[in-house]
């Protein structure tokens, strides 16, 4: 591969607020040090539906506070 393609796959995606999310918890779950030496894949089955469970409890939240604007 051509560093010119190789750059083509490293763009930054667009990050969403799931991905801040993600990210937020894993710090205060005190699991950012291990994502960020293993990556994602390097999380234990329970460490990422903790996570899961996390940022679905927060999109409720999100979702009520939404709702209550109305």
């Amino acid at each position: 591969m051509s560093k010119k393609n190789s750059m083509k796959n490293k763009k930054k995606k667009i990050e969403t607020i799931e991905d801040k999310w993600k990210l937020e918890i894993a710090e205060e779950l005190g699991l950012l040090d291990k994502v960020e030496k293993l990556g994602w894949g390097g999380l234990t089955a329970k460490e990422t539906g903790r996570i899961g469970g996390l940022i679905a409890v927060r999109k409720k939240q999100l979702k009520k506070k939404e709702e209550a604007k109305q």
